[in-house]
């Protein structure tokens, strides 16, 4: 069965950066979309990234462009997420989530309701 597996949640102070793993396993993983959401307490999810199965489009929303990058190694079935200049704001659980094929335009692709398949989350604190 499709599982997605999040790690590399983590306490970090201001400034500093994390590294998000997903690991996919039951299905190919070069035909998948990825993206990348958040939910802080008290607030809605809220999509972050995408990349898409080859050629690797991205998307990014506005809050963490410049900021966080994502990328894929499908040889590995892992999907990373480098967020870099954390900021308190950043504190939420990290979910990685996988649906089949793309959407056009790509900002489609950070709404929650597009994607079937979940995986269970990584905390992820800033603070000082």
């Amino acid at each position: 069965q499709v599982q997605l597996v999040e790690s590399g949640g983590a306490s970090v102070q201001p400034g500093g950066s994390l590294r998000l793993s997903c690991a996919a396993s039951g299905f190919t993983l070069e035909d998948y979309t990825i993206g990348w959401f958040r939910q802080a307490p008290g607030k809605e999810r809220e999509g972050l990234s995408c990349i898409s199965s080859f050629p690797a489009l991205t998307y990014y929303a506005d809050s963490v462009k410049g900021r966080f990058t994502i990328s894929r190694d499908d040889a590995k079935k892992t999907v990373y997420l480098q967020m870099n200049s954390l900021k308190p704001e950043d504190t939420a659980v990290y979910y990685c989530a996988t649906r089949r094929g793309l959407l056009a335009p790509m900002s489609l692709l950070l709404h929650e309701h597009e994607y079937k398949y979940w995986g269970q989350g990584t905390q992820v604190t800033v603070s000082s």
